[in-house]
């Protein structure tokens, strides 16, 4: 088993999100052994689980996303408290908001209440992307335009390996060159905050632009737990009421698309709309 460690195996919360199953370029592998590596008392999945729209346009699932999840199936049952947040990529899965199966729970968003009683925001945050809202058309020209740049992205990656170089992303590369999609990120920063700020949080946490990050912007903690597609990231909160970002080593390279001791227990809010806990 691929395990860290550098570090503990037991948190009080775990949020990921953008793991895109549905799709060759989810890693699986490293996920899988993130979940046997590690527990907590609270699981966030905060968005595209499922990559809804890739596999509309061409069906892909292989063995390890059943094994994903029925690990996090297996989880729940062994006692942790899994909150499925669904985002754009499996909207579809909004129709079920406010089911609740055990200790299994799917809402739009939720209230974390950390270790040191200060709330934070958890949401996707798609609904806060003018473009998602307003010109999903783009949106999905996007996706297609990212789609390309990992199968470039799998080409380059093949040529480093064989001259022992380390992975590389081009699509990150990009998105921090053109100014365009550092301005976009920059304003949908700017937008999860301010929503944050109007629910009475001290943070917010969030996934979907697949960019990890941990910092105050004006007065409010923002958090980004990344995505399991390239980066491999995950958020975690420590007993004490630390958050921090975990970089997961990657287990295998992505593979070619195809062609055609328990603390007391944590409180955690739900939106009275959600109709949960």
């Amino acid at each position: 088993m691929l395990t860290r460690p550098d570090l503990p195996s037991r948190y009080r919360a775990i949020f990921v999100s953008d793991l895109h199953l549905g799709t060759q370029r989810a890693q699986t592998s490293a996920f899988l052994h993130f979940l046997q590596a590690t527990d907590s008392e609270y699981l966030y999945i905060v968005g595209d689980l499922i990559d809804s729209w890739a596999l509309q346009k061409n069906w892909y699932w292989s063995q390890d996303h059943n094994d994903v999840i029925q690990k996090l199936l297996r989880k729940a049952r062994k006692g942790t408290r899994l909150i499925y947040i669904p985002g754009n990529h499996d909207e579809n899965f909004r129709d079920f908001v406010g089911l609740r199966l055990g200790s299994i729970a799917v809402t739009e968003e939720a209230i974390h209440i950390s270790a040191k009683g200060q709330r934070y925001l958890v949401l996707h945050g798609d609904k806060l992307d003018g473009v998602v809202c307003f010109a999903p058309w783009l949106a999905k020209l996007g996706d297609s335009a990212y789609e390309f740049s990992m199968s470039i992205n799998v080409v380059l990656n093949r040529i480093r390996r064989t001259l022992r170089m380390p992975y590389w992303s081009l699509s990150a590369y990009l998105k921090n060159r053109v100014k365009k999609a550092v301005e976009f990120v920059s304003r949908y920063e700017e937008a999860v905050v301010r929503e944050a700020r109007l629910q009475h949080c001290a943070g917010v946490i969030c996934g979907h632009i697949h960019t990890a990050d941990d910092r105050q912007i004006e007065g409010v903690h923002y958090l980004n737990d990344g995505d399991w597609v390239e980066s491999c990231t995950a958020l975690v909160e420590h007993h004490d009421g630390r958050f921090e970002i975990i970089h997961w080593p990657t287990a295998a390279p992505i593979a070619t698309p195809l062609k055609k001791k328990r603390l007391p227990a944590a409180r955690i809010e739900i939106p009275v709309t959600a109709m949960l806990f």
